[in-house]
């Protein structure tokens, strides 16, 4: 075995070693502790609570304020017919038969005077402009993530949460863990030394989705409304198949696509965008990007990278983000997770947030982190606040995670097909620290072992060095990846311009 496939095997090793005597720590309960709430019983402080796309994510949204005593779900909206009254008959039962109301049109939410405050979890190009409406409306927002579909979309959802004086939280729920923000603390102290270089890892399988298609709209989806800002470019979105092999409706299979999602950059990948950054301790988007990848493996109806690297330039500062769809193996303990490299050590966050390691430059564990928390309950702490103070992930930090996310997949859809010679090449001129050539060759050997041959008929694609300025939002020089930053809308679902919320 080689020295670094030991100190490899080392790392991983004492990871798990970590993670598994972290579950014992007495911080655990100290945390447990110190986030206890006493929940009130007056009906006058009890909160109405709307909650928009419940098929997925949104099912916990459900559980968790359903199932108290100071909020009651009152609304619940889905267009689709069939999965929202079910979700109203199964918190019936959570709230003593008290049976929320099903809308299909959200519109009618932000009109509705019992609604409090509204959290969502729709597709992504759907999130800003349903945040917005809310704020508006006057109601307080939990929004998952990411925070929207473009960076323009995120700017105007700050505006709108600032002019109304809502609070709105982004579901990046590692920001209420214990371990994830002690773990980060002590890296801000100076625990690893100095940081110059943050990695999130993205390395998640995701099959194939199967071929293209369009299908007929089952009759309880309404397809105006789940189609919402994106163009109408056809009678359906695409559609893969499942593993069972019917077609996929609209639920999930929507990420794999630019109209819908931002890919897992900005699905799983925005949890670990938003570590990232929070670990190099930047609160600024970045002065440039580059990044490379592709769909390899498989051909699919998805149109987004399913293999990808990202490098953003934050000065004397780099932060490195790798999407992995196709199987891999861990990198330095983390597959779902991070890595934040110090002169003196590395942190590592996986994504089980509670925990956290520390190590030295050998690979030897020399400090653990565990301990809990919940993220919704932190919102429903700044509701009744009204303090943004008391977000731990107010909509602000959410927006500048979120559109890393986007500005990555700018600089790779703007690029064009290379050899990695070339991809190499570039790398190396942009200076920027990263350990950048390393990571290109850990991702063509990552290929290569799922049996994908880089050739002149197989290559990555690769973008340019994007030169970004971070205070107004815009690239420098660019047209073209400055009109990826916003997207066209439809008449009935336009997200508000600049100034305009």
């Amino acid at each position: 075995m080689s020295d670094s496939s030991r100190r490899q095997f080392l790392t991983d090793s004492l990871l798990a070693a970590a993670a598994a005597a972290a579950a014992a720590s007495p911080l655990a309960s100290a945390w447990a502790a110190e986030t206890t709430e006493t929940q009130s019983k007056s009906p006058n402080e009890k909160l109405g609570i709307a909650c928009i796309g419940v098929n997925g994510r949104g099912e916990s949204h459900l559980q968790f304020f359903g199932g108290r005593d100071d909020t009651e779900v009152v609304v619940i909206c889905d267009a689709d017919s069939n999965v929202g009254e079910k979700r109203c008959d199964e918190v019936a039962k959570k709230q003593n038969g008290r049976r929320p109301k099903y809308v299909q049109d959200m519109r009618k939410v932000f009109d509705d005077k019992s609604v409090d405050c509204v959290t969502t979890a729709t597709p992504n190009h759907w999130h800003a402009l349903t945040t917005i409406w809310a704020l508006q409306a006057g109601k307080d927002v939990y929004c998952e993530k990411p925070a929207s579909h473009n960076v323009s979309e995120g700017r105007r959802m700050v505006e709108a949460a600032r002019k109304y004086n809502r609070i709105c939280q982004l579901g990046t729920q590692s920001r209420s863990a214990g371990g994830a923000q002690q773990t980060i603390e002590f890296v801000k102290n100076g625990g690893i030394g100095e940081v110059k270089v943050s990695r999130g890892l993205c390395y998640k399988r995701r099959d194939t989705i199967g071929p293209a298609g369009d299908y007929a709209v089952p009759s309880n989806i309404d397809y105006n409304l789940w189609r919402g800002p994106a163009p109408m470019a056809s009678t359906s979105p695409y559609r893969g198949v499942t593993k069972g092999g019917s077609p996929t409706p609209v639920h999930y299979d929507w990420h794999w696509n630019y109209l819908f999602g931002n890919g897992d950059l900005g699905n799983q990948g925005i949890h670990q965008m938003d570590i990232a950054r929070w670990g190099l301790g930047v609160d600024t988007l970045p002065m440039a990007v580059i990044s490379y990848g592709g769909r390899l493996g498989y051909e699919d109806a998805g149109n987004v990278a399913n293999t990808q690297v990202c490098v953003f330039d934050f000065g004397p500062k780099t932060l490195v983000f790798e999407v992995r769809g196709l199987k891999t193996k861990p990198y330095k303990g983390a597959g779902v997770g991070n890595i934040i490299e110090g002169t003196n050590g590395y942190a590592v966050i996986t994504d089980n947030y509670s925990k956290g390691a520390i190590f030295d430059p050998d690979g030897k564990e020399v400090k653990t982190f565990n301990a809990g928390g919940n993220h919704f309950a932190n919102f429903l702490k700044a509701v009744r606040s009204r303090k943004k103070e008391d977000l731990n992930a107010d909509i602000e930090t959410g927006h500048l995670s979120s559109a890393l996310c986007h500005l990555g997949n700018i600089s790779y859809r703007l690029g064009k097909k290379m050899p990695t010679t070339e991809i190499s090449e570039k790398l190396a001129a942009t200076k920027l620290n990263g350990n950048s050539q390393d990571t290109l060759d850990r991702t063509v050997e990552h290929l290569s072992e799922n049996s994908v041959k880089l050739d002149d008929k197989t290559q990555l694609q690769c973008g340019e060095l994007l030169k970004f300025d971070p205070k107004t939002e815009k690239f420098v020089g660019n047209e073209k990846a400055d009109a990826m930053l916003t997207r066209e809308y439809r008449a009935q679902f336009t997200v508000p311009a600049e100034g305009k919320v």
